[in-house]
């Protein structure tokens, strides 16, 4: 991965920006000192992206989940302190 500095890629960003959309991300450095990384959109870093059921097992939600607290929800919307 390249690190080019601000002044480098203020001068050359439709070059990076052609080289970071096909796939080659690269990093802005200001004063030598890494500031951001630039990415292709609809690219995930690998562990980063969202894993569905992951907690699959892991926790249970009452039968009755959406009806726990009713009387007093309802008691609040009528105005109601609980």
């Amino acid at each position: 991965m390249i690190t080019v500095n601000i002044h480098e890629a203020k001068t050359q960003l439709s070059r990076l920006v052609e080289r970071a959309a096909r796939g080659e991300a690269f990093i802005i450095a200001k004063a030598g000192k890494p500031m951001v990384k630039v990415i292709p959109l609809g690219r995930t870093q690998t562990g980063t992206a969202c894993r569905l059921g992951f907690m699959t097992g892991e926790i249970t939600v009452p039968d009755d989940f959406d009806r726990m607290c009713g009387h007093e929800i309802a008691g609040l919307f009528a105005g109601h302190a609980a």
